[in-house]
């Protein structure tokens, strides 16, 4: 009962496209991590508070099989402290914790010293994506109605020590996709169109994107993975390969951008969303571009 409830709500004003004409979609990356601890509740909420039109975060599974929101797959030893709430001394696989363990690790009190303009938030833990799916159904924030959800999982071919196989990671995370009802919702994305690929053979209805980082990718290749989005990062983007995207039936989404110069480029290179770690800012930014 209460998940049919929650999967109603989450389900309520949902758009199923991608994208508006004329207007830039907003992904909050890792929430709104320039402002928030990344990838914790906390960031999720500030970036609904911005409006976002996605929240952005990444995956990876515990030992017992629970899906996380973490873009490491150790637990990372700048941003979060141990049990003992001491500086953590060696790599600790997130894999080789469950849930109960992982749990214990606070990583809110910590600082990024990367983003001057982060406040801590004590005590954040690594929340599971069951959590996030919760906390939106529950929220009364107005871009909770019907904020989308772009998800990646982290998995790299050659360290298969450290992330559940392509076919295992995607099962479960359409599994708790469909669990809340938000297969109209959610992208899939990653770096591994193996990932891709296999969430496609379980639920056509997921979107799904391709990321791609210091290179070029033809839409051939994206055929591997079927991917309806292709997201590279921002400085491989040019009006020119947009429009081959485009021409392709592809949205492209380059990431991550924090700077209104770099804003510019994208643009005017004819992006259809934009990643960034400062969703408010960004927002502001098209509003004044009379692009929102």
């Amino acid at each position: 009962m209460k998940k049919t409830l929650i999967a109603a709500m989450l389900i309520c004003c949902a758009a199923l496209s991608y994208g508006q004409p004329g207007r830039i979609e907003v992904h909050g990356h890792r929430g709104s991590r320039g402002t928030a601890p990344e990838n914790t509740i906390a960031a999720f909420k500030q970036a609904l508070e911005a409006g976002v039109d996605y929240l952005e975060f990444d995956l990876n599974m515990t030992a017992d099989g629970h899906l996380v929101v973490s873009h490491d797959r150790f637990i990372n030893r700048e941003i979060c402290l141990g049990p003992d709430g001491k500086k953590i001394e060696k790599e600790i696989p997130i894999i080789s914790l469950k849930l109960e363990e992982l749990k214990k690790y606070d990583c809110g009190t910590l600082k990024n010293p990367k983003f001057e303009r982060q406040i801590p938030v004590p005590g954040e833990r690594i929340p599971s994506l069951k959590e996030v799916f919760e906390m939106v159904a529950k929220s009364d924030i107005p871009a909770a109605k019907t904020v989308r959800f772009n998800i990646e999982t982290k998995i790299v071919p050659a360290e298969t020590q450290l992330s559940p196989s392509p076919a295992a990671f995607a099962q479960a995370a359409v599994n708790i996709i469909k669990e809340y009802g938000l297969t109209g919702r959610v992208v899939i994305q990653s770096f591994d169109w193996r990932t891709l690929a296999e969430v496609r053979k379980l639920e056509p209805k997921i979107k799904l994107s391709q990321l791609t980082e210091g290179n070029y990718i033809d839409p051939e290749i994206l055929a591997l993975s079927k991917a309806e989005i292709i997201s590279p990062w921002y400085k491989w983007i040019t009006p020119e390969y947009i429009g081959i995207m485009h021409k392709a039936g592809k949205k492209v989404a380059p990431w991550t951008i924090n700077e209104p110069a770099a804003w510019d480029i994208a643009v005017k290179a004819g992006a259809d969303a934009i990643i960034t770690d400062y969703p408010a800012d960004l927002i502001k930014y098209l509003k004044e571009k009379g692009l929102r």
